[in-house]
C-alpha cells in the first residue's frame, strides 16, 4: 500500500474554521476519497502549519487521478481557499507529495 503525505498552511486565525469545516466534511467528498482508495487519512497541525497523511489502497497515481477529475474536489478546494494556503503541484494538480526519508514499522 502506498503512502501519501502533504503540507500546507492555515490563514492566521482560521484554525477553528478549518477544523469546523472538516468536522462537517461533505458526504460526497467522503465518497470521492473512498472511490480513490484513500484510507487512514489524518491531518495534524502545529501553529499555522498542517501535515496530512493517507494511505492509498489502489496506489498514489490512481488516488491522484480520481481526485483531479472530481468536480466535488474542485468545489472543496474552492470552499477551502479562503482559509488554506496550499501550493499545488503544477503537473498533478494535487498537493505536492512529501518525500519519505524515514520509516519504522
Amino acid at each position: 500500500m502506498e503512502k501519501y503525505a502533504w503540507k500546507a498552511k492555515i490563514v492566521d486565525g482560521a484554525l477553528e474554521e478549518y477544523v469546523r469545516r472538516h468536522d462537517a466534511i461533505w458526504d460526497e467528498m467522503k465518497s470521492v476519497l473512498n472511490e480513490a482508495g484513500i484510507i487512514n487519512y489524518t491531518i495534524w497541525n502545529v501553529g499555522n502549519e498542517l501535515f496530512g497523511y493517507y494511505e492509498c489502497k489502489k496506489g498514489v497515481e490512481y488516488a491522484a487521478k480520481v481526485q483531479s477529475e472530481s468536480p466535488v474536489v474542485e468545489r472543496w478546494n474552492e470552499y477551502m481557499k479562503d482559509i488554506l494556503i496550499m501550493e499545488m503541484d503544477p503537473e498533478t494538480g494535487a498537493q505536492p507529495r512529501l518525500n519519505c526519508v524515514f520509516s519504522f514499522n
